[in-house]
């Protein structure tokens, strides 16, 4: 019987670290921190809830309006307020689908109202990856049995 992956699935292959800021940090501290830690998408948390999203996007939009003032500027001026989430029951399918819709790259994980994650439209691919090499292997061992 084949499994249906699940964002539980994604979220064991790469951990559930989750970079996050405060929406009062500015945008100059923003961007270095996701130049450190190698990520196009932060959780904006105070107090450890979700109280938004922020992208690299969000950032490059912001320097088309704020220009010189934007390193500045506090997270929460630019920041994603109605997060769009999902959980960890929630195919991959799925999200693949709301991410492609709705045209953005990184979903929040929550399990109620606590956060324990985000997903990115890279874990989404790189689990699909490993699936086709799954079956590519299972293929190749089947058509050499039969030989």
């Amino acid at each position: 019987m084949r499994r249906t992956s699940r964002v539980a699935d994604v979220l064991k292959l790469k951990g559930g670290r989750m970079v996050t800021a405060r929406s009062d940090d500015t945008i100059g501290a923003l961007s270095e921190q996701l130049r450190r830690e190698k990520c196009g998408a932060v959780v904006v948390s105070d107090n450890g809830g979700l109280d938004g999203i922020i992208s690299e996007r969000d950032v490059a939009y912001g320097l088309a309006t704020h220009l010189g003032d934007l390193h500045t500027l506090p997270v929460k001026s630019l920041m994603t307020k109605d997060v769009i989430t999902c959980s960890a029951d929630d195919t991959v399918a799925e999200v693949a689908r709301v991410m492609t819709e709705r045209r953005i790259r990184h979903l929040p994980v929550t399990d109620g109202e606590q956060l324990i994650g985000i997903i990115g439209m890279r874990d989404v691919l790189m689990l699909r990856l490993q699936e086709m090499e799954r079956r590519t292997q299972m293929i190749s061992k089947l058509y050499s049995a039969e030989l």
